[in-house]
């Protein structure tokens, strides 16, 4: 059998990709390729990291991700982001 490799991940980055989709909808944020990592990017910068590195990891943060408080922070931020890019967006630069 093949041995897997460990390697450390920001969960928060999952949260954010589960509810971009809906949050820039709701926004109308342009949903080009530039302004969705623009939008999560500055989501993942005003949020607190969630490193994982095992599967136990990554039940205790899926865990903690059924808290009411995480979701609604998480949702906030992608919101605040788009918002922000929707105003101001890089597409149409260089």
């Amino acid at each position: 059998m093949a041995e897997q490799k460990e390697t450390v991940k920001n969960y928060m980055r999952d949260c954010v990709n589960d509810v971009l989709n809906v949050v820039m909808e709701k926004v109308s944020c342009c949903s080009c390729e530039k302004c969705r990592m623009d939008v999560i990017a500055m989501a993942l910068n005003a949020l607190p990291p969630k490193y994982i590195v095992t599967k136990k990891g990554e039940l205790y943060s899926k865990l903690s991700k059924l808290q009411q408080q995480f979701e609604v922070d998480v949702m906030r931020e992608v919101a605040r982001a788009a918002e922000l890019v929707s105003k101001r967006p890089r597409h149409g630069d260089s």
